[in-house]
């Protein structure tokens, strides 16, 4: 009589394995992320290595010295700004994890991506989720080149696997990684050993046969990636396609990389031709009314190897409540409380009977620090209802002492202002460009004061 697989219970979100199912992990406190998942024997082990998926190349013992350094030749996957936020492009062998909202544009881009790859090398495209007629439907749409792409409808990952070593693809996409499932794993597919197990085999396929292989995911609630994080950390690179329902634009994040930078951006416009990319980003964010309006500043942010002007906006009013609203968009809530505190003790503004509302325009969620500047002086020019310059652009983080601190390419930031044609900018003091910077102005300040006497003057 077969032995039944051995089991634990593992949490996704901290890797905490125990015995028993519980409802409630004792190492992270979280509640109901506890699954049951099967532990492979060593039996099975042996087993997976005589397939050749466990990678017995990766298995010899090499001097550090004696490894190769020739850097793989990155593929290009038509676009540009996809190809930045992979770093150059798709490296053979890697295995991507591209995740976004239902109707977002992953499969739409992806199907771009792969009617153009496949004029030039052989590629395969595994849809788990939708018929081969309705991708064949989505393609028609778009007017994309089919002749070359190979399709597949099948959700069985060793047969997905089965099939490729036939067809010896260079590019493959799985849509999606939710809906796979291994034979020997009893829990459904989309369940956390599923996920994980599965993600783990075709990162293994993708090792040992150099296969780029693109996996879709999708996401929870609040924006992350589904699944347990080992999901993440097993793939080299995870990117997010961003933007809401109604917009016309996406945004693809990487957000872990091992082949680039990090926090890199890509900006794609959705029209009826599927997915534009846009080459100049800064443009579609500093889309303002020729009217002067208060409460609008211009900060220059960095985002991955580039810099991006971005519009931002406040509106400060008198509250009729006890305790007045606080409310940012595309910016940390908790910063802004922090600036607010800052401009009453070294700026001598007290907003604590005003509602505060915030937002950066076009969608971008911004991070860093360097927009401090650029938001205080938004807040005090709706404050006072002044309107700033349209021709002012201004970066700088904002310490609790009221200084101005330096952020980093400084020089950058201030030349893509003036191929926008801006023509002053308030920096911090320590990122003063080196040499002139010809048709701007630029005004160095070491504190908060000195941005209000400079707006004063202006």
């Amino acid at each position: 009589m077969a032995k039944a697989p051995k089991t634990a219970y593992v949490c996704s979100d901290c890797g905490a394995d125990y015995s028993r199912w519980m409802g409630q992990c004792k190492a992270c406190l979280a509640w109901n992320t506890i699954s049951e998942v099967r532990l492979v024997s060593q039996k099975d082990a042996k087993n997976d290595r005589l397939r050749g998926y466990a990678g017995e190349t990766t298995g010899k013992i090499q001097k550090l010295s004696e490894i190769s350094l020739e850097e793989l030749p990155r593929l290009s996957s038509g676009f540009k700004e996809l190809d930045r936020v992979l770093g150059g492009g798709i490296v053979p062998g890697s295995a991507i994890l591209i995740g976004g909202h239902p109707g977002a544009g992953k499969s739409t881009l992806l199907l771009q991506v792969m009617c153009g790859l496949s004029n030039q090398l052989p590629t395969l495209y595994v849809t788990g989720e939708e018929s081969l007629q309705q991708v064949a439907m989505r393609a028609k749409r778009l007017n994309l080149p089919t002749e070359n792409l190979k399709m597949l409808s099948e959700t069985s990952v060793e047969q997905i696997c089965n099939l490729a070593d036939q067809e010896k693809p260079k590019v493959m996409v799985i849509d999606s990684i939710q809906v796979m499932h291994l034979a020997d794993i009893s829990s459904s597919p989309g369940s956390v050993s599923q996920v994980r197990e599965c993600a783990s085999f075709l990162t293994r396929y993708a090792k040992m046969h150099q296969v780029a292989i693109i996996m879709v995911g999708h996401v929870t609630k609040d924006g992350t990636l589904a699944g347990p994080k080992v999901l993440e950390h097993c793939i080299d690179c995870s990117i997010l396609l961003e933007g809401e329902a109604d917009s016309r634009y996406r945004t693809l994040r990487s957000h872990k990389n091992r082949f680039g930078a990090v926090n890199e951006l890509g900006v794609f416009g959705m029209t009826e031709q599927g997915l534009k990319e846009v080459k100049n980003p800064s443009a579609i964010f500093l889309s303002r009314s020729e009217e002067q309006t208060a409460g609008s500043s211009v900060m220059v942010l960095w985002e991955g190897t580039r810099p991006l002007l971005v519009e931002i906006q406040a509106l400060v009013d008198h509250s009729m409540l006890a305790n007045p609203r606080r409310i940012a968009v595309g910016l940390e809530h908790n910063r802004l409380s922090m600036l607010l505190a800052i401009l009453h003790r070294h700026g001598g503004l007290q907003m604590s009977d005003q509602d505060v509302f915030v937002n950066v325009v076009g969608g971008v969620k911004v991070t860093e620090t360097s927009a401090d500047l650029a938001l205080l002086l938004a807040l005090i020019s709706s404050f006072k209802n002044r309107p700033l310059p349209q021709d002012l652009v201004m970066f700088g983080e904002v310490g609790l002492g009221g200084e101005i601190r330096p952020v980093p390419s400084g020089q950058e930031r201030i030349s893509e202002a003036a191929k926008h044609g801006f023509k002053r900018a308030i920096v911090p003091f320590a990122n003063k460009p080196k040499k002139a910077i010809a048709g701007m102005e630029v005004f160095t300040i070491k504190k908060l004061y000195d941005a209000l006497e400079i707006i004063d003057n202006l």
